[in-house]
């Protein structure tokens, strides 16, 4: 169980230092993010929500997700909608006892973009995510009883993307779902 409190103490931290450079770097600016804009990214994520057991060995969570620029806003914003496509799975070995738990998460995502800083590289964002989670289990002992069932799910996100050129870049974005933390590259067009 020390293990899950140290996650979610770092988790934690990691949304209060997000949280304090949103709300205390308007002497910055940040790169619009434009209604039409389209980004893809693929990440691959550490920790996550859906552990089983402590002892439990673990994939990383590996994340996919697109959004596209909807809807300028009062802010300065603009509201965007995408898809999520993640994965994530745990292994347990115990005395010849095995289980394998897989998650497959989908997800529709709606997120702010905060336009009210000039950094011409950077997009800050935050948002919401529906999805649903698809879980494959298994066991090699059959006297083990549990309720592994697929389910819907809520998720709050919030991230940055640094772009390197008008196309590429990379990110990093908390949440709370198949990984706390995930980073990776992302690609604008």
């Amino acid at each position: 169980m020390g293990s899950k409190n140290k996650i979610l103490e770092i988790m934690k931290k990691s949304i209060f230092y997000l949280a304090f450079f949103l709300f205390t770097a308007p002497m910055v600016m940040a790169q619009e993010f434009n209604v039409g804009t389209n980004v893809i990214n693929a990440g691959i994520g550490f920790g996550g929500s859906y552990d089983v057991y402590n002892s439990a060995s673990q994939s990383p969570g590996f994340s996919f997700t697109y959004e596209r620029g909807m809807w300028d806003i009062p802010g300065p914003g603009v509201i965007s909608l995408g898809a999520y496509l993640g994965f994530k799975a745990y292994k347990y070995d115990y005395s010849g006892y095995s289980s394998k738990w897989s998650y497959t998460t989908i997800g529709v995502r709606g997120a702010y973009h905060f336009n009210g800083l000039e950094v011409d590289n950077l997009d800050l964002y935050g948002g919401i995510m529906f999805n649903y989670n698809f879980l494959s289990y298994s066991t090699t002992n059959y006297d083990i009883y549990g309720n592994y069932d697929s389910t819907f799910g809520v998720t709050p996100f919030a991230g940055a993307r640094w772009f390197f050129t008008d196309t590429f870049g990379v990110f990093g974005e908390l949440s709370y779902g198949v990984a706390y933390f995930s980073a990776g590259v992302s690609f604008k067009f």
